[in-house]
C-alpha cells in the first residue's frame, strides 16, 4: 500500500511539474517584423513593407472579401498621398504574439493612428486593430479593424470642395 502511495504521489508530482507550451509573448521575432512593417509604412518604404507579406498572403480590410498585398499597397499609397503627416502612436500602442489552439502564430497591434489631411489641414486619430497571421517568418493573413466613417467623410468633403472650386472657375 505504501509503495503504490508513493507511486501515486509521484506521478502527481511529475503531471504537476510538467511544463506547459507557452502561448502568449510580448517579445517575438514576428513582432519584430511587424513594428518593421509599421515603421516602413509610416515612412512610405513600400518595398520593406511589401516584402513582409507571402506572395498568397490574403489582406482582409474591414471585410470578409480579402485583397491582395499588391491591391493593399496601392490603397495605401493612394491615402498616404493626400496626407501631409500620418503614422501610429507608439507610446500607446500594444502588441502581443499567440500560439492559438492550432498551433498558429498570431500577432495583435492595437494602437491609434494619426493622420493630418494636406489639403485641409484637418487631423484625425483612428483606433486600429491588427490581427496578423504569420509562418514561415512571412506574413500570410492580414484583418485590419478600424472605423473609416470620418476618414471617408474628410475625404468626399476634400472631393466635394476641389470639384466646386473647379466649377468656379469655369
Amino acid at each position: 500500500m505504501k509503495k503504490l502511495l508513493l507511486l501515486l504521489f509521484t506521478v502527481i508530482i511529475l503531471i504537476a511539474c510538467e511544463k506547459k507550451t507557452q502561448r502568449y509573448f510580448a517579445e517575438s521575432t514576428e513582432i519584430e517584423t511587424l513594428k518593421t512593417g509599421i515603421k516602413a509604412y509610416e515612412t512610405g518604404d513600400w518595398d520593406t513593407w511589401k516584402g513582409h507579406f507571402a506572395d498568397t498572403a490574403k489582406i482582409f480590410v474591414n471585410s470578409i472579401k480579402p485583397i491582395t498585398a499588391e491591391k493593399r499597397l496601392d490603397d495605401l499609397k493612394a491615402m498616404t498621398s493626400a496626407m501631409s503627416t500620418y503614422g501610429f502612436n507608439h507610446d500607446k500602442e500594444y502588441v502581443e504574439m499567440v500560439l492559438d489552439k492550432d498551433d498558429e502564430t498570431w500577432v495583435y497591434y492595437w494602437a491609434s493612428h494619426k493622420g493630418t489631411f494636406a489639403a485641409n489641414n484637418k487631423e484625425l486619430l483612428i483606433p486600429v486593430h491588427l490581427a496578423v497571421r504569420f509562418d514561415k517568418g512571412k506574413i500570410i493573413e492580414e484583418h485590419i479593424y478600424f472605423d473609416g466613417t470620418a476618414m471617408n467623410q474628410e475625404f468626399a468633403a476634400i472631393a466635394a470642395a476641389k470639384a466646386k472650386a473647379e466649377a468656379e472657375k469655369e
